[in-house]
């Protein structure tokens, strides 16, 4: 056994049960080691927890500002459109997806404030780099001049959001249904014609 194995098993088990749906058991199990070896490594569930997450994020933001700038010369509506489509694709392909989002929405009570600051600096970081995309395509005449683009990058984020919550909750009927109401809308909302 690995850590790289241990922090993997760990990771599938709080992206599939949850924090508090997951034992040091049950990690033991996955992995084929005796519980007490996880202690080895960690202290307890908190840090293993932590750790895992830390590491998600990491990629996570790494998947997206790899997105970012190696997409953003596509027209607007094609490089928004394909943001969204990228996450989609992720979280049915990306076990580090499923457990960012399933610890995004459901963070642990006790570690509430660690977890949140990461979800927020990735938030806030998306933003810094959206932003500048649209407004661009305002100055290119592509996206309607009254529109402000910070507002306008926001309520993009809440169209992922919205995504999320489906990808998460709904299936992929109901994510459809709800990624192209949204995305309709939203692109209504923010295009010059």
């Amino acid at each position: 056994m690995t850590l790289v194995q241990l922090k993997k098993a760990a990771q599938n088990r709080f992206a599939e049960h949850g924090y508090d749906g997951t034992s040091m058991a049950h990690i033991a199990e996955d992995v084929g080691i005796k519980k007490q070896s996880i202690y080895t490594y960690f202290k307890g569930k908190d840090e293993l927890f932590l750790e895992v997450f830390g590491n998600v994020a990491a990629n996570e933001w790494a998947s997206a500002k790899e997105f970012i700038e190696s997409h953003q010369s596509l027209p607007v509506d094609k490089f928004l459109y394909e943001f969204l489509m990228h996450h989609k694709d992720r979280f049915e392909q990306n076990t580090d997806t499923k457990f960012w989002l399933r610890i995004s929405f459901f963070p642990p009570a006790h570690l509430y404030d660690e977890v949140m600051e990461k979800v927020y600096t990735y938030l806030d970081e998306l933003e810094k780099l959206i932003q500048p995309i649209l407004r661009k395509a305002v100055e290119e005449g592509v996206l309607s001049a009254n529109i402000n683009t910070k507002r306008a990058t926001v309520a993009f984020l809440g169209v992922l959001d919205s995504v999320f919550v489906e990808m998460l909750y709904g299936g992929p009927e109901r994510l459809e249904k709800r990624l192209d109401a949204s995305w309709h809308f939203y692109w209504r909302g923010v295009s010059k014609d």
